[in-house]
C-alpha cells in the first residue's frame, strides 16, 4: 500500500546512514592499515638497508686489510723471484745474498720466511736462517702448481700445517730467461693473523665472515671451525655467485648450521676473497619488536573503531525504529489499524499528482456503515467499535495491491484509494468489499460510493472527492446496501 512505501521513504535515510557509516569505517580502517603495513614494509626495507650498508663497510675493512698484507708479502716474493735469476748472485757471499734477497723483504709476526726452493723441490735458502735443513717440498700444492702452470701467477695453498702453525701458503714461480722452471719461492701467513685480526670485530652470535680461496676453498671462518677450514665449497650456488662477481650481495642458508642469512662480499677477482654473513633474524628483531608493538596498537584501534561504529549503526536502526513507530502511531487509526485522515490527505495528493504526470486513472471508494448511529445507540460504544473493526478488516481483505490505501475516513466512513483503476475495476473492489461486510455479519451493511478520474494538474483531488461522496449519498438514498459509481465529469449517478 501507499503508507508502506512512504515508511520505506522515511526509514531508508536512516539505513543508508547506517550503512554509510559502516562502509566509512571500514574504508578507514582498510587504508589506515594499508598505511601503517606500507610503513612497516618501508621501516623493514630501511632496516635491510642499514644491515647491509653495514656488512658492506666490514667487508671492504676486512678486505682492504688481507688484500694489503697479501700484496705486500706478494712484492716481496716477487722481487725474490726476480732476484733468484740475476747472474751476479752466483758469485756472492751467502751473507751478501741474504742482504740481497731478503733485505726488503716484509716482516711481520704472522709471517713465516720466505723459501726459496730448486726445480727439484729442495729447500736452497731460507730467509730465517744462513744454514738451512735440508727439505724436500717437491710434492707439496705450492710447488706442483707453480711447476706445471707457468701462468698461474701468485698461488695462495689450502690451509695447511705449515713449519709448525697453521698457514696458507703463498708461492711465485721462478723462471729463467728462456722460459725454464728454475724453482720456487714461497712464504705463508700464519692463522694468527685472521685470529688477530676478526677477532678485533664486535660480531652478533651468528655472524660469519668467511674468507674464500678463488677455486672457493675456506682459508679462514669465524667462529672457528676446523670442520669448514680447508673445505671447498666452490660448488654451492651462492659461493658461484661470489667468485663470479665483483661486489654484492645475496640471501641464503648457511649448509653448516641451516640460519637463513645476508651475504655480502666485496670483490671477487681478488685471490681471497670476504664474505660477510649476518642472520635475517638479527637484522629484523628490531623491526619485528616495532612492528609487532604497531600492528597491536592498530589492531586495537580496529577493534575500537568497529565497536563504535557497531554501536553507532545499532543506536541509528532504533533511532530509525523509533521514528517508524512514531511515523506509524501519527498515521494509522488506533482503532482500525487503517491509516488515517492526515495519511490518506498525503496518499491522495502524492497519488493525484503521480496519475497526472503519468496520466493514468485514480479511483476512490467512500464506504459508510449503514444504520451506525442508531446500531450503536442500541448495543452500545463497544458493540459499535467491533463492527467498525470488523468493516476495516473486510477492507483490508480486499484491498491487497502495494499501492492501495485504506482509511478510516471519519466516524464510520471509510476511503479507499485506487491508483490505476478504471470505474469498472473500482466496482468490482466496491462489490467485494460489500459482500464481505454482508457475510460477516447480518446486522452489518455497508453503502459504497465509486468515482475515477484521470487527474489533470488544473483540477485539485478535492473534486475525486466529492465525486465518491456524492455517489456514496446516491447510494444511502438508494436504499442502502449497495455501491454507486459516479459518472465524471457530469457527475451523472448510476446503480
Amino acid at each position: 500500500m501507499g503508507f508502506g512505501r512512504h515508511k520505506d521513504l522515511a526509514r531508508r535515510p536512516w539505513r543508508l546512514s547506517a550503512k554509510l557509516l559502516i562502509v566509512s569505517s571500514v574504508a578507514t580502517v582498510i587504508g589506515f592499515s594499508a598505511i601503517c603495513a606500507s610503513v612497516m614494509l618501508d621501516m623493514r626495507r630501511g632496516e635491510e638497508e642499514l644491515a647491509r650498508q653495514t656488512l658492506e663497510n666490514l667487508a671492504s675493512g676486512i678486505d682492504a686489510d688481507i688484500s694489503r698484507n697479501v700484496e705486500l708479502y706478494d712484492l716481496s716474493l716477487r722481487a725474490v723471484a726476480s732476484n733468484m735469476v740475476m747472474p751476479e748472485l752466483r758469485d756472492v757471499s751467502t751473507t751478501i745474498r741474504h742482504l740481497i734477497l731478503f733485505d726488503h723483504a716484509a716482516t711481520a709476526k704472522h709471517f713465516g720466511a720466505i723459501q726459496v726452493f730448486d726445480a727439484e723441490g729442495r729447500l736452497t735458502i731460507d730467509a730465517s736462517t744462513l744454514d738451512p735443513v735440508p727439505e724436500n717440498r717437491g710434492t707439496e700444492e705450492f710447488f706442483l702448481a707453480q711447476r706445471d702452470d707457468p701462468d698461474i701467477g701468485l698461488f695462495i695453498s689450502r690451509p695447511t700445517l705449515h713449519r709448525g702453525a697453521y698457514s696458507i701458503v703463498l708461492s711465485r714461480r721462478i723462471t729463467g730467461d728462456d722460459g725454464s722452471f728454475l724453482g720456487v719461492v714461497a712464504g705463508s701467513i700464519r692463522f694468527s693473523y685472521f685470529h688477530d685480526l676478526l677477532g678485533r670485530l664486535h660480531l652478533g652470535p651468528n655472524d660469519t665472515i668467511t674468507v674464500l680461496s678463488r677455486d672457493g676453498t675456506v682459508i679462514m671462518r669465524t667462529p672457528f671451525d676446523l670442520d669448514v677450514v680447508g673445505k671447498n665449497v666452490g660448488h654451492l650456488p651462492g659461493v658461484i655467485r661470489v667468485l663470479s662477481g665483483t661486489s654484492g650481495s645475496f640471501s641464503g642458508t648457511a649448509a653448516a648450521d641451516g640460519i637463513p642469512r645476508l651475504y655480502i662480499w666485496r670483490d671477487g677477482t681478488r685471490p681471497l676473497v670476504v664474505l660477510v654473513g649476518k642472520p635475517w633474524s638479527s637484522i629484523l628483531s628490531l623491526w619485528r619488536t616495532e612492528a609487532t608493538r604497531i600492528g597491536a596498537l592498530v589492531m586495537a584501534l580496529i577493534v575500537f573503531v568497529l565497536a563504535v561504529t557497531l554501536f553507532l549503526a545499532r543506536e541509528i536502526g532504533r533511532r530509525a525504529q523509533a521514528e517508524d513507530k512514531l511515523e506509524e502511531l501519527a498515521t494509522t487509526d488506533a482503532l482500525t489499524g487503517l491509516k488515517n485522515r492526515r495519511k490518506f490527505d498525503i496518499e491522495i495528493d502524492t497519488e493525484w499528482r503521480r496519475g497526472a504526470r503519468a496520466k493514468m486513472p485514480l479511483a476512490l471508494l467512500m464506504i459508510d456503515a449503514d444504520h451506525f448511529k442508531s446500531y450503536n445507540d442500541t448495543f452500545g460504544h463497544q458493540a459499535g467499535d467491533q463492527m467498525l473493526i470488523g468493516i476495516a478488516i473486510c477492507i483490508s481483505d480486499s484491498v491487497k495491491r502495494a499501492g492501495d490505501c485504506a482509511a478510516r475516513y471519519g466516524g464510520e466512513e471509510f476511503a479507499v484509494l485506487l491508483p490505476g483503476c478504471s470505474a469498472a475495476d473500482a466496482m468490482r473492489v466496491a462489490e467485494t468489499i460489500r459482500l464481505k461486510v454482508q457475510e460477516w455479519s447480518e446486522a452489518s451493511t455497508v453503502s459504497i460510493g465509486v468515482a475515477s478520474l484521470t487527474p489533470v494538474v488544473t483540477v485539485e483531488w478535492s473534486a475525486l472527492v466529492t465525486a465518491a461522496d456524492k455517489a456514496l449519498y446516491a447510494a444511502k438514498a438508494g436504499g442502502r446496501n449497495q455501491c454507486v459509481v459516479a459518472t465524471v465529469p457530469q457527475l451523472s449517478l448510476v446503480a
